[in-house]
């Protein structure tokens, strides 16, 4: 089964050729993002920095900030026996601060009001 014209090669070079029209349209289209300059990415390196302000936990808010880490667990741990949801951040400044949602942050901040760390 010899052809000695070569179009066997047409369907092949049809294929690459799309892969890479469709890489180039990709491209164009805005998809290069995945090779971010670092400079972007340092804006970012600031601590928990959700929204670009440096004091916004999204749906978190924080009951209580401390400088010790080991406070901050057993906070969250008081918080948690109490059924509390919470879960802690370091800050800009090297603080841990433990954050509960909206709904809970009066009666978090009732319960770990006696705490040392505040």
């Amino acid at each position: 089964m010899a052809t000695g014209n070569g179009w066997y090669l047409i369907g092949p070079l049809i294929a690459v050729g799309l892969v890479g029209f469709l890489g180039a349209v990709f491209w164009r289209m805005g998809l290069h993002w995945t090779f971010a300059r670092e400079e972007s990415m340092e804006r970012y390196a600031d601590g928990l920095a959700i929204f670009g302000e440096p004091d916004d936990y999204g749906l978190l808010y924080p009951a209580a900030v401390t400088d010790d880490p080991d406070v901050a667990d057993e906070i969250r741990r008081l918080l948690g026996d109490a059924g509390i949801r919470a879960t802690h951040a370091v800050d800009r400044d090297g603080r841990m601060a433990v954050l509960v949602f909206a709904e809970e942050v009066e009666e978090a901040r009732r319960l770990v009001g006696g705490s040392p760390a505040l």
